[in-house]
Protein backbone atom coordinates (compact mmCIF):
# COMPACT_ATOMS: atom_id res chain seq x y z
CA UNK A 1 0.00 0.00 0.00
CA UNK A 2 1.56 3.26 -1.14
CA UNK A 3 1.37 5.76 1.61
CA UNK A 4 1.01 3.80 3.98
CA UNK A 5 1.78 5.47 7.18
CA UNK A 6 -0.61 8.50 6.33
CA UNK A 7 -3.47 5.94 4.65
CA UNK A 8 -3.49 3.35 8.07
CA UNK A 9 -5.92 5.35 10.07
CA UNK A 10 -8.35 5.39 7.45
CA UNK A 11 -8.07 1.54 7.06
CA UNK A 12 -8.69 1.21 10.95
CA UNK A 13 -11.59 3.26 10.21
CA UNK A 14 -12.84 0.90 7.80
CA UNK A 15 -12.33 -1.64 10.36
CA UNK A 16 -14.21 -0.14 13.09
CA UNK A 17 -17.05 0.96 10.51
CA UNK A 18 -17.54 -3.00 9.40
CA UNK A 19 -16.90 -3.94 13.00
CA UNK A 20 -19.70 -2.13 14.27
CA UNK A 21 -21.82 -3.58 11.76
CA UNK A 22 -20.84 -7.46 12.14
CA UNK A 23 -18.41 -9.12 13.76
CA UNK A 24 -15.36 -9.53 11.20
CA UNK A 25 -12.57 -11.71 11.10
CA UNK A 26 -8.82 -11.41 9.28
CA UNK A 27 -9.62 -12.89 5.72
CA UNK A 28 -12.87 -11.04 5.15
CA UNK A 29 -11.42 -7.69 6.36
CA UNK A 30 -8.28 -7.62 3.90
CA UNK A 31 -10.99 -8.98 0.74
CA UNK A 32 -12.92 -6.13 2.09
CA UNK A 33 -10.43 -3.20 2.19
CA UNK A 34 -9.16 -4.85 -1.25
CA UNK A 35 -12.82 -3.48 -2.25
CA UNK A 36 -11.98 -0.02 -1.48
CA UNK A 37 -8.63 -0.32 -3.37
CA UNK A 38 -6.58 -1.43 -0.23
CA UNK A 39 -3.99 -3.90 -0.88
CA UNK A 40 -3.04 -5.64 2.80
CA UNK A 41 -0.97 -8.87 3.41
CA UNK A 42 -2.15 -10.45 6.57
CA UNK A 43 1.57 -9.37 8.27
CA UNK A 44 0.40 -6.13 7.71
CA UNK A 45 -3.96 -6.25 8.70
CA UNK A 46 -3.20 -9.16 11.70
CA UNK A 47 -0.93 -6.93 14.05
CA UNK A 48 -3.21 -3.88 13.35
CA UNK A 49 -5.91 -5.93 14.65
CA UNK A 50 -4.32 -7.19 17.57
CA UNK A 51 -3.22 -3.61 18.75
CA UNK A 52 -6.87 -2.43 17.99
CA UNK A 53 -7.80 -4.93 20.88
CA UNK A 54 -5.24 -4.16 23.27
CA UNK A 55 -6.01 -0.46 23.03
CA UNK A 56 -9.59 -1.12 23.48
CA UNK A 57 -11.46 -0.29 20.37
CA UNK A 58 -11.96 -4.12 19.46
CA UNK A 59 -12.99 -7.36 21.31
CA UNK A 60 -12.49 -10.99 20.06
CA UNK A 61 -13.63 -14.13 20.54
CA UNK A 62 -12.57 -17.17 18.70
CA UNK A 63 -14.98 -19.95 17.19
CA UNK A 64 -14.06 -23.56 16.10
CA UNK A 65 -15.33 -25.69 13.66
CA UNK A 66 -13.47 -29.12 13.67
CA UNK A 67 -10.12 -28.32 13.30
CA UNK A 68 -10.36 -24.94 12.02
CA UNK A 69 -10.62 -21.69 14.20
CA UNK A 70 -11.25 -18.21 13.14
CA UNK A 71 -11.10 -15.02 15.26
CA UNK A 72 -13.73 -12.70 15.09
CA UNK A 73 -13.46 -9.35 15.65
CA UNK A 74 -16.55 -6.56 17.05
CA UNK A 75 -16.36 -3.03 17.77
CA UNK A 76 -16.39 -1.99 21.73
CA UNK A 77 -17.96 0.69 23.06
CA UNK A 78 -14.52 2.90 22.98
CA UNK A 79 -14.66 1.74 19.23
CA UNK A 80 -17.88 3.40 18.73
CA UNK A 81 -16.71 6.70 20.73
CA UNK A 82 -13.85 6.71 18.40
CA UNK A 83 -15.67 5.86 15.08
CA UNK A 84 -18.12 8.70 15.69
CA UNK A 85 -15.77 11.53 16.64
CA UNK A 86 -13.61 10.14 13.26
CA UNK A 87 -16.49 10.45 11.40
CA UNK A 88 -16.89 14.19 12.60
CA UNK A 89 -13.56 15.04 11.88
CA UNK A 90 -13.76 13.19 8.35
CA UNK A 91 -16.74 15.39 7.66
CA UNK A 92 -15.32 18.80 8.50
CA UNK A 93 -12.10 17.35 6.26
CA UNK A 94 -14.37 16.79 3.74
CA UNK A 95 -16.05 20.21 3.63
CA UNK A 96 -12.54 21.71 4.05
CA UNK A 97 -10.85 19.80 0.87
CA UNK A 98 -14.36 20.35 -1.08
CA UNK A 99 -13.83 24.28 -1.16
CA UNK A 100 -9.89 23.71 -2.17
Amino acid sequence: MDHHDLLSGLVRLHILHHAAQHPVYGQWMIDELGRHGYRLSPGTLYPMLSKMERDGYLSSTTERDGRTSRKFYAITDLGREGLAVAKIQLKELKGEAGTS
